[in-house]
């Protein structure tokens, strides 16, 4: 998938009128409470609702919605995406979903897991 096929998938992410990521879409979503989703990307709860914070929302969402708009690609569509985000162990992490890296800080590892998956190779 080219980086213009998922920015398409990114967009549906989207904040109304407005250039930044919905926390509030990511989290219906994942089917969790914003509560939940603050802890996940690792700000606080009133952040996610001030306007002031919209660029720091925005910046720690961008990882999930990356992960997202991926997984929805080679899983088919966003509902089975956002399953396998949050319960299908990720071989070689101890039984951990992306869910579970995304929270110790490990997107990267989840992304990187991702790619090589969609590049062939089984990791």
């Amino acid at each position: 998938m080219n980086t213009a096929a998922l920015d398409i998938r990114a967009s549906r992410f989207g904040e109304e009128r407005t250039p930044f990521l919905s926390a509030r879409r990511v989290a219906e979503l994942l089917g969790v409470n914003l509560t939940e989703l603050a802890g996940l990307i690792g700000v606080a709860r009133n952040t996610l609702a001030a306007k002031t914070g919209a660029r720091k929302v925005d910046a720690a969402l961008s990882p999930i919605v990356r992960i997202l708009a991926m997984a929805g690609e080679m899983a088919g569509d966003e509902q089975r995406a956002a399953l396998w985000f949050k319960h299908q162990p990720i071989p070689g992490w101890a039984g951990k979903t992306a869910y579970d890296l995304v929270r110790e800080g490990k997107t990267d590892k989840v992304l990187a897991y991702l790619e090589a998956v969609r590049s062939g190779i089984y990791a």
